[in-house]
């Protein structure tokens, strides 16, 4: 990586991540990618589409080097099961998202980015509400770059097919196996706060799920 700027980018095995990705790195960024695996809860399908998104990605790009050579795998499985129980299920979504930004934000410490990068757009689902997104960012010590925020979900399909990864980010995958029926749209923050303090507060969680980092090399050719 140059001196561009830098940032941490969380790819899911859905079609948005990467279409925020490609436009990141048109706008000249460099891109740190992690991938969140809900591991052991379910397998490696998400995980694998992410690469190869992430490898076309590389392949059709014009400046694609700006995308580091491997994706970090990071397994929180075994930590969002914590909240699954009867107080903090409602927020399982947010929840997650906020443990998402506090693992991306220690990596952006380790190697200088300047932000996070995020396929989110507002509405889509629960967790894209204009409340829960505030209280997902609380959770971030970096800023928050949401390239799609204002694209309807066609718009970001349409993108995705030019691009060519939309056909690899369908498919099946499991990404909400512990989430509850009915999450709350406007997650009260004491209530998050407290949810995460009863589980070893966030940031320990966080560091927690690092401990089982690993890297999976994206391969160009």
């Amino acid at each position: 990586m140059g001196l561009t700027p830098t940032c941490v980018a969380l790819v899911s095995g859905g079609i948005d991540s990467p279409v925020a990705v490609a436009r990141m790195v048109r706008a000249g960024w460099d891109i740190i990618p992690v991938h969140c695996s809900q591991e052991p809860i379910t397998g490696t399908e998400a995980e694998d589409k992410a690469v190869a998104s992430l490898n076309h990605l590389i392949k059709t790009i014009d400046s694609a080097n700006q995308i580091e050579a491997n994706l970090r795998v990071v397994l929180v499985g075994d930590t969002l099961a914590k909240f699954t129980e009867q107080e903090a299920h409602r927020d399982y979504f947010v929840h997650m998202k906020r443990l998402f930004n506090a693992i991306a934000s220690d990596i952006a410490d380790e190697v200088g980015a300047t932000a996070i990068l995020t396929g989110e757009n507002l509405g889509q689902v629960s967790s894209q509400t204009l409340g829960n997104l505030g209280a997902v960012e609380e959770a971030s010590r970096f800023r928050i770059l949401r390239p799609l925020l204002g694209l309807d979900k066609q718009e970001i399909i349409d993108q995705a097919r030019v691009l060519g990864t939309y056909e690899i980010s369908t498919g099946p995958e499991l990404c909400d196996a512990l989430g509850p029926q009915r999450p709350t749209t406007v997650a009260d923050l004491n209530r998050l706060r407290e949810n995460e303090k009863n589980q070893g507060g966030l940031e320990k969680l966080a560091k927690s799920c690092l401990n089982s980092l690993r890297t999976r090399p994206l391969n160009s050719e």
